[in-house]
């Protein structure tokens, strides 16, 4: 029995993941543009929402940004608060 148990346990594949790096420390972006809603659209679902930090590998302080600039966007009429 405590064979069986070991060899379950071997089999089972180990997940590597690889470290997400900010798209904008790497392109070295100074302010992020809520003008450009091209751009924005990556950051958003396709319900609307925006995407969080964890998913998108941004850093903090351009994560704030980001949800600022998308919340601009939305109240000038360049995205949609939610698709339909």
């Amino acid at each position: 029995m405590a064979r069986y148990k070991r060899k379950k346990l071997d089999s089972k594949k180990k997940r590597v993941s690889r470290k997400k790096i900010c798209r904008f420390c790497a392109d070295k972006v100074e302010t992020i543009n809520y003008k450009d809603a091209h751009k924005l659209r990556h950051y958003t679902t396709e319900r609307g929402k925006i995407i969080p930090r964890r998913i998108s590998g941004n850093c903090a302080r351009h994560q704030r940004a980001l949800s600022a600039a998308l919340k601009r966007a939305r109240e000038i009429g360049l995205l949609p608060f939610a698709s339909d």
